[in-house]
C-alpha cells in the first residue's frame, strides 16, 4: 500500500468538481528566471495554466497544513503521530527561510543556546552541529566546541550549508512518515478552499464558518488533489489560505488610528510590505576570474545607488562615523553571513570559505507581490533576481577593494548549494506576509523597549510561546524610528486565531501582528515557536473535539494547552535560568504564565533555589483562588505544602503547587469526558 493510499478517501465525493471545466493560472515560483529564456518558455515557463476537467484524487486527514516552512514543519512535529496530517509545500524543499529561502545563518537571540527557543528547535540546531562533528573533517579545536559555528559568521551563533538543515528536518519528520500519520506533498500549490457556513454554502452548524477541504495542484504533473480535513493550518509564506478561505487579513503598513502605534503612519498603505530578497552563495578563488555576464537593468540599479557596502570592507574590520555622528566598528562584509569558514575544517576539506549574501543591496524594495496577479508576481520576482545578480556583478566589478582598486572577480557564484540552476534561492526570502485579523493583534507598544520598562514585554495570559528580536524593517519606514529594540516578548494564542473561521490556525509570520511588530516576529526560532503552538493547539482541539477558536476562550482548556506546550519543552514565559530539562521548567513556565507564581519583574531570573517567602505564598494563594477556584482549594493545599516544606525553594514550591493544579485539571478533564 502506498503512503497516499493510507489517506485515500475514494468513497467521498468531490466538494470542488461539479462537471464543468475550470482553469487555474498559477505562478511556479521555482521556475521564475531573471530573464525568461527560450528554453524556459519551451518548458512551459513559470506561469502555468491547469485545466480542472475531471474529478480529482481525494485524500483525507485530520489536519492539513498548507506550507512546509519553519512554522509548517514545527506544527507537523507538534501534532505527533496520534492524528493524520497532510503537509503541502510549494517548493521541492521543506524549511522555508532555513533552506528554500537560503537564509542558513539563523536570526536568533542571545539566549538561544539555553532558554531562548523550543526544545526541539534547539535539538535541530544540535543535529546540524552534529552533522559536522561526525564528519571527522573538523580541526581538533573545532571538534571539541560544544557550540560549533561552522561559518563563524558574526550575525548569528549558527550557520551551515542549507542542505544539511534539509536533511535534519527530514530526519525529524521521518518517524511520523514511517508511522503513516504524515504525508508530504511537495511541489503542490493551493488553489481553492471549500467552506462550510460561509455566504454561499448552507450553514451546517451554529459555529462560524469552517474549512472542510482544500484543492491543490501538482506543479509538475498538473494533477489536482482534493484534501479533506477537520482542521486547517496556514503556514504558507504569504498567508495564501486566508483569501481563499475568506478570512480577513491586513497587508502593508497600518494606520496609527487603528493600532495606536507611535511609528505607524496616519494612513495605511497596503503596498508598503517589507522587502523580499533572493540570497545567493559565493566562494572565493584568488587569482581567478568568475565574473558573470552583466545582468539586465544593471546600469539603472547603479544609477539609483542600489549597491553599497554601507561603510563595511570586504575582508577587513574598519571604523567609521555615520552622518549623524555615530561611531561604528564594522566587521567584514564577507563574514557577515558566512556559512563555512574553511579554517574550521582540516586543510583541503573546503577549497574556499562559503558565504551567503543577504544584504540591503539585494533587497527588492517597493514591489508588493501579495494579492497580485501571477503576471505581476512574476515580473517582480524576475526583477528581484536581477537585483541580486546585479549586486553580484557589482561585487565582482565595482566594489571597492580592501587593497585598492575595484571589483572582486575572484568571487564565484555557487550553483549547487541552493539546488537551483541560477544559484539563487528556490524561493525569495519573505519578510512579511498577509497578517491575520486575529482575536489578538500584537502592537508596537506591546513589545518595544520604550513602552515596556520591566525586564519583559507585555504579558499575555494566553501565551503559547516566546521570542526576542528587534523590530527589523527592511523597506520604507513612514515614521523614522520604527525599527527599534524590543523586550523579551510572548506569542499570544489569540494571534493565531480568528472569529471568522473556527478551525483555521495561523502558524508562521502570518499571525495577528502589525506591519511594525511583524519585524520582530518573523525570524527563525519565533516562526518555529508559532508553528509548535499551532500544532499543539490543533492536536488538543482534535482530542477534545473542540474547535481551535474555542480553546482560547476556555480557561481550563487554555491551561491544559500551556501545560502540554511546556511539557514538550516549548517555553511560554521568559526565564533565563531554567532550561527545558530542568525539573522546575514546567512548573515555573505554567504557573508564571497563568499569573500564579510571583517573579522578579526586573530580571529574567526565576531563581529556583531561592527560598519561597510568605509574601510570595500569600500572593500565589490569592491569585490561584481568583483564577482557578473551581479546580482546587488553593489556601488549604498551599498551606499544607508550606507546612511540609517550611524551607522550600521557589522551584520546590512551584513543583508542589503544579502537581496539585495538574491533578485537579486532570480530574476536571476526566469528569467532562
Amino acid at each position: 500500500m502506498s503512503k497516499e493510499d493510507r489517506f485515500s478517501a475514494s468513497a467521498e465525493s468531490s466538494k470542488f468538481f461539479k462537471g464543468a471545466v475550470a482553469l487555474f493560472s498559477v505562478l511556479d515560483v521555482e521556475k521564475v528566471r531573471a530573464d525568461e529564456t527560450a528554453a524556459n518558455k519551451a518548458a512551459g515557463g513559470s506561469i502555468k495554466t491547469f485545466a480542472f476537467a475531471t474529478a480529482p484524487q481525494i485524500l483525507s486527514a485530520d489536519t492539513v497544513i498548507a506550507g512546509g516552512g519553519m512554522g509548517g514543519v514545527a506544527a507537523a512535529l507538534a501534532l505527533g503521530s496520534d492524528y493524520s496530517v497532510i503537509l503541502t509545500e510549494e517548493t521541492a524543499w521543506l524549511g522555508g527561510q532555513l533552506s528554500a529561502q537560503g537564509v542558513a545563518a539563523l536570526d536568533e537571540n542571545k539566549y538561544i543556546e539555553t532558554t531562548g527557543g523550543c526544545a526541539n528547535y534547539l535539538e535541530m540546531r544540535t543535529a546540524i552541529r552534529n552533522h559536522y562533528q561526525n564528519t571527522g573533517n573538523l580541526t581538533a579545536e573545532a571538534s571539541g566546541d560544544p557550540i560549533l559555528n561552522p561559518g563563524k559568521c558574526w550575525v548569528t551563533r549558527l550557520s551551515f550549508e542549507p542542505e544539511v538543515a534539509l536533511r535534519v528536518l527530514d530526519d525529524m519528520l521521518a518517524p511520523q512518515i514511517s508511522a503513516g500519520s504524515l504525508l508530504l506533498l511537495k511541489r503542490t500549490k493551493l488553489v481553492a478552499v471549500h467552506l462550510v457556513g460561509d455566504d454561499n454554502v448552507e450553514h451546517q452548524s451554529g459555529d462560524s464558518a469552517h474549512i472542510d477541504a482544500l484543492l491543490v495542484v501538482d506543479l509538475d504533473s498538473g494533477k489536482f488533489i482534493e484534501l479533506h480535513c477537520r482542521r486547517a493550518i496556514d503556514a504558507t509564506e504569504l498567508g495564501d489560505l486566508m483569501p481563499l478561505a475568506k478570512v480577513p487579513y491586513q497587508v502593508g503598513s497600518d494606520s496609527r488610528w487603528i493600532t495606536g502605534e507611535a511609528h505607524a503612519p496616519e494612513t495605511a498603505n497596503p503596498d508598503n510590505v517589507q522587502d523580499f530578497t533572493y540570497p545567493f552563495i559565493l566562494t572565493y578563488h584568488a587569482g581567478e576570474n568568475h565574473t558573470i555576464a552583466k545582468p539586465a537593468d544593471y546600469d539603472s540599479f547603479v544609477s539609483a545607488g542600489k549597491f553599497s557596502f554601507d561603510g563595511y570592507k570586504m575582508f577587513e574590520e574598519t571604523d567609521d562615523v555615520t552622518l549623524s555622528g555615530v561611531k561604528r566598528h564594522l566587521l567584514p562584509f564577507w563574514t557577515y553571513r558566512r556559512l563555512i569558514d574553511k579554517d574550521v575544517f582540516k586543510p583541503g576539506v573546503y577549497q574556499s570559505d562559503i558565504s551567503m549574501i543577504n544584504w540591503d543591496s539585494n533587497d527588492l524594495r517597493g514591489k508588493n507581490i501579495i494579492d497580485k496577479s501571477p503576471e505581476t508576481q512574476k515580473q517582480y520576482l524576475s526583477l528581484a533576481k536581477r537585483v541580486s545578480l546585479g549586486f553580484l556583478y557589482w561585487l565582482q566589478t565595482e566594489a571597492p577593494r580592501d587593497d585598492g582598486g575595484a571589483g572582486y572577480p575572484e568571487l564565484k557564484l555557487d550553483l549547487t548549494l541552493l539546488g537551483t540552476e541560477d544559484g539563487l534561492s528556490k524561493y525569495p526570502y519573505i519578510r512579511e506576509a498577509r497578517r491575520l485579523a486575529a482575536t489578538q493583534i500584537v502592537t508596537e507598544q506591546d513589545i518595544v523597549e520604550a513602552d515596556n520598562k520591566e525586564a519583559r514585554a507585555r504579558l499575555f495570559s494566553d501565551s503559547c510561546g516566546i521570542g526576542l528580536y528587534p523590530v527589523d524593517i527592511h523597506g520604507y519606514q513612514e515614521i523614522p524610528g520604527a525599527a527599534q529594540q524590543t523586550k523579551p516578548f510572548q506569542i499570544p494564542l489569540g494571534a493565531l486565531l480568528t472569529d471568522y473561521c473556527a478551525n483555521f490556525v495561523a502558524a508562521c509570520k502570518n499571525i495577528g501582528v502589525t506591519h511594525i511588530t511583524n519585524g520582530a516576529y518573523r525570524l527563525h526560532p519565533i516562526e518555529w515557536a508559532i508553528g509548535t503552538a499551532a500544532g499543539a493547539l490543533t492536536r488538543l482541539s482534535l482530542e477534545t473535539k473542540t474547535q481551535p477558536l474555542h480553546i482560547v476562550e476556555d480557561s481550563f482548556a487554555l491551561l491544559r494547552l500551556q501545560i502540554e506546550l511546556a511539557q514538550s519543552g516549548a517555553p511560554i514565559f521568559w526565564f533565563d535560568d531554567i532550561e527545558a530539562d530542568s525539573q522546575y521548567f514546567v512548573p515555573a513556565q505554567v504557573l508564571s504564565a497563568a499569573g500564579l507564581m510571583p517573579f522578579d519583574q526586573d530580571s529574567l531570573s526565576f531563581a529556583p533555589n531561592k527560598l519561597m517567602t510568605e509574601e510570595e505564598i500569600e500572593a500565589l494563594i490569592a491569585q490561584g483562588e481568583q483564577n482557578f477556584f473551581a479546580l482546587a482549594n488553593w489556601q488549604k493545599e498551599a498551606s499544607t505544602l508550606q507546612q511540609q516544606m517550611p524551607q522550600a525553594s521557589r522551584g520546590q514550591f512551584a513543583e508542589g503547587i503544579f502537581t496539585v493544579l495538574n491533578a485537579a485539571l486532570q480530574a476536571v478533564a476526566t469528569t467532562n469526558v
